[in-house]
């Protein structure tokens, strides 16, 4: 089997850090270094070199223009990505192991990727990715195992099951915190991977730690519990902290905290109201909303 992974990536190119696919000598894959003529051609070499038993460890640089004046991708999308090819070896079944095991106890751990081949740390790294090019054919590769995001929904009502519904296709780990009893929205859940009572949302402040991979989303019942809420995690240094409700309940939510004393620099820092503007009507248009809101946050600084 050959892997391959994309190291780095530039630009508008369809291949991001860390996307990764895996290719038999049958042309069987899985996964994706970015799709189009590419991968094609990518997927074709490392057939050729499995069926000619060729032990393949090699850095492609492509550029996704045809004015380059080498390693067109023959594509025109703009933007480069560098690719790693590399035959999994035996010796690397124990890091492959390691990760699989990490990825079903919903765990972190950090792999890495060398010209030398594969490795698994059970530390958390520090950063999803981080990326070393010490020479041509020579790089270091770190790349955060698990899921890198952990999202906190707050109120398990209609809308929070749309949302996290949604969520769950993404590279979230999703908490659902509720206070209330018998909630048939709770029981219907099964799309978060944890779900939290609590005696009232002033534990939060307790449950939620700061971090610069953790999304905050406030949709509770009522006026007063978004107010207990936000009032736990309001001081937290987070990814996202967003509030769902109309426009008034809103001002007056946050012109309650303002003459309360806190500091208009941290509400502004607050998604309120929540989401995108698309005049959303159903639990689902909400939910379409809010996620595009936090993809944008997300993505902010690739």
């Amino acid at each position: 089997m050959i892997l391959l992974y994309v190291l780095e990536s530039k630009g508008s190119s369809p291949g991001r850090q860390g996307f990764f696919m895996a290719v038999n000598e049958m042309g069987e894959m899985s996964g994706s270094i970015g799709g189009g003529m590419m991968e094609h051609k990518f997927v074709e070499l490392a057939k050729t070199k499995l069926q000619q038993d060729i032990k393949e460890h090699s850095v492609y640089h492509q550029f996704h223009d045809k004015t380059a004046a080498k390693n067109q991708s023959g594509m025109i999308c703009s933007g480069e990505q560098t690719i790693f090819i590399y035959t999994v070896q035996q010796t690397d079944i124990t890091a492959i192991a390691a990760v699989m095991s990490t990825l079903v106890k919903n765990e972190n751990g950090t792999l890495q990727v060398t010209a030398n081949g594969l490795s698994f740390l059970n530390k958390v790294a520090a950063h999803n990715y981080v990326y070393e090019l010490k020479s041509e054919s020579d790089f270091l590769l770190e790349e955060k195992i698990g899921y890198q995001n952990h999202l906190y929904i707050i109120g398990g009502g209609h809308c929070s099951l749309a949302f996290s519904q949604l969520m769950s296709t993404m590279d979230f780990y999703i908490h659902l915190v509720e206070e209330r009893e018998g909630l048939n929205t709770m029981a219907e859940n099964n799309f978060v991977h944890e779900k939290i009572k609590v005696d009232g949302y002033e534990l939060l402040n307790q449950i939620i730690l700061p971090g610069q991979n953790i999304f905050i989303v406030i949709m509770t019942f009522g006026y007063r519990t978004d107010e207990t809420a936000l009032k736990a995690v309001i001081n937290k240094e987070v990814a996202y902290l967003g509030i769902l409700g109309s426009k008034n309940k809103i001002e007056k939510l946050l012109g309650d905290f303002l003459n309360a004393g806190t500091p208009k620099e941290i509400l502004d820092k607050i998604h309120a109201p929540i989401g995108i503007a698309i005049k959303s009507q159903t639990p689902e248009e909400i939910a379409v909303s809010i996620a595009a809101e936090i993809i944008k946050v997300k993505n902010a600084g690739l």
